[in-house]
């Protein structure tokens, strides 16, 4: 298990973006040497967990919860025979493309340590949005994203410090729950019954997911 690539993007005036300004950050490209890796801060003020990428819409992207994007390179390459052509690293707007890891299939609140000094906790799937749409030029990507249900994964930052192209990554907690990044996606999607599932995962649940499962459970009355 290592990382392909650690990926940052500047931002770019786009014609697909909600963002007042008209910028993302989304095309994100692989980065030549060590990236510093740090928790950025709460939600709506802190961008980007690594150095030097950028995240303009923080309404509802980066923060301590969502500071690092992971997405498996053997999702890209399923993409890559789906859609016939090729998909470079960061295409998703990942900062990391992982190889020999079920990115999706990790359990919220695993934790992974990337090189020497760097520990990570899976919080959340990447939900898909309009300018993901646009930056892939797709038709129907939001829909075909969300039925295929790879999202990738959030993670919020442990201990900090610097990776790299070609760090090892080594998973060094799996929760006792059954709560994947893959059934939070189904959850929040197209498969809200789900929702009071989502609990076990205690607090290394994304806040805002739990704040979901918990209304739903008020709602439904569910036990």
């Amino acid at each position: 298990m290592k990382l392909l690539s650690v990926n940052v993007g500047r931002a770019k005036a786009v014609p697909y973006t909600d963002h007042p300004e008209g910028v993302t950050g989304i095309d994100k490209r692989p980065a030549e040497g060590p990236v510093r890796v740090a928790a950025p801060g709460p939600k709506g003020v802190g961008g980007s967990g690594l150095a030097g990428d950028a995240v303009c819409e923080r309404r509802h992207h980066g923060g301590d919860d969502q500071a690092v994007y992971a997405v498996a390179r053997e999702d890209l390459d399923d993409w890559e025979r789906e859609l016939g052509r090729p998909l470079a690293n960061g295409v998703f707007g990942e900062n990391l493309t992982t190889l020999g890891i079920d990115v999706s299939g990790a359990l919220i609140g695993e934790r992974w340590r990337i090189g020497s000094e760097v520990v990570l906790e899976v919080s959340s799937g990447r939900i898909p949005c309009r300018t993901f749409q646009g930056h892939m030029g797709e038709r129907q990507w939001v829909k075909r994203f969300t039925r295929r249900g790879a999202s990738g994964a959030y993670l919020r930052v442990v201990e900090p410090g610097e990776i790299r192209a070609g760090d090892p990554v080594e998973i060094v907690h799996r929760p006792e729950h059954d709560v994947t990044v893959a059934l939070a996606f189904r959850a929040v999607t197209t498969g809200r019954e789900l929702q009071p599932r989502l609990l076990a995962a205690g607090g290394a649940l994304h806040p805002e997911l739990r704040e979901s499962a918990l209304r739903y459970v008020a709602e439904h009355g569910v036990r």
